[in-house]
């Protein structure tokens, strides 16, 4: 299934009640691909700050006026401690993230890949990392140590990018998804819906995620942050947060969506109708610089709903 242009511009055109039956279409695609199983996600921010580029929405980006931690790559322990307590409260996955353009020392590299060994070997639990923007060979040393998927979101169209970016291109990002794939890893890249995008622009990047074949897509909401470029852009609407996952489903209903970055001041009581939306994935736990909801939290809502965690059912 794919949506044309003018089918896409419609959902956006739909009152409250009249994307009802459109929410019930998505929910039923997401069970018929993936069940009634939700798939967990942790991350943890595994070094912080100091970043050299000027992404407008995010708090450790250059020139951004905020206050967060910074730190190098965390030692093996501490990411091993982190992926066993996602794995304990029902995570399917855990991903080490860093900031930075890209993962670059070589004793940084080394340390990460011993970790991931280690996660492997004693941890039941999937692996992946966002590294920013690294080369194939690193790549295909994270898959023999034990990385499952490597996460790098477009963020947004390529027609709107430079007005987010300006210390790397699009084709950058393009280029690091084309070689986590070349060597041999499964692909997690979406983007991030409010960063004054219009609804051509997010075609544009769905259509994108479309051809380069992701396994799966995660769906971010800015949460404009004192500090950051785009701090006084207005949150996203929970109506129209839900008619960007319905669209997504109807647009991609074979890829995983999950429901990332965003989701509580976003969402709010709408929350639970992500799921009759389409998405079949959710992060739990904290973001990168901002607090999330617990992951009891979350399991208590989707026993609520009549969903299953997967690894729980």
């Amino acid at each position: 299934m794919s949506l044309t242009f003018s089918e896409w511009q419609e959902i956006f055109r739909l009152s409250w009640p009249e994307l009802w039956p459109r929410l019930g279409e998505a929910s039923r695609l997401r069970e018929a691909r993936f069940g009634r199983k939700i798939k967990l996600c942790v991350i943890l921010n595994a070094r912080s700050g100091l970043c050299s580029e000027d992404c407008a929405y995010c708090a450790q980006a250059r020139g951004a006026r905020t206050q967060v931690a910074k730190y190098p790559l965390l030692p093996r322990d501490r990411l091993l401690e982190a992926a066993a307590a996602a794995h304990a409260q029902g995570a399917a996955r855990f991903s080490i993230v860093t900031s930075g353009r890209g993962l670059t020392s070589p004793r940084e590299r080394q340390a990460l890949l011993e970790a991931v060994a280690a996660i492997r070997e004693q941890v039941p639990l999937r692996i992946c990392a966002s590294l920013g923007m690294v080369e194939r060979p690193f790549l295909e040393e994270l898959k023999a140590a034990g990385l499952s998927r490597y996460h790098h979101n477009l963020e947004t169209a390529a027609s709107h990018f430079p007005r987010i970016c300006t210390t790397h291109t699009y084709q950058e990002r393009v280029a690091t998804i084309a070689a986590a794939k070349e060597a041999g890893l499964e692909v997690c890249a979406g983007g991030i819906f409010g960063l004054g995008e219009t609804v051509a622009q997010r075609y544009e990047l769905a259509c994108a995620l479309k051809d380069l074949g992701v396994q799966a897509v995660p769906v971010n909401f800015l949460h404009p942050l004192p500090g950051t470029r785009l701090e006084h852009r207005p949150l996203l609407s929970p109506l129209e947060a839900l008619t960007i996952m319905v669209a997504l489903r109807l647009m991609l209903p074979e890829t995983s969506l999950i429901i990332c970055g965003g989701r509580l001041p976003t969402l709010r009581s709408l929350a639970p109708l992500a799921f009759a939306a389409g998405a079949d994935g959710l992060m739990t736990g904290d973001y990168l610089t901002t607090k999330g909801r617990t992951p009891a939290e979350d399991l208590a809502m989707l026993a609520d709903l009549g969903l299953e965690v997967e690894g729980r059912g």
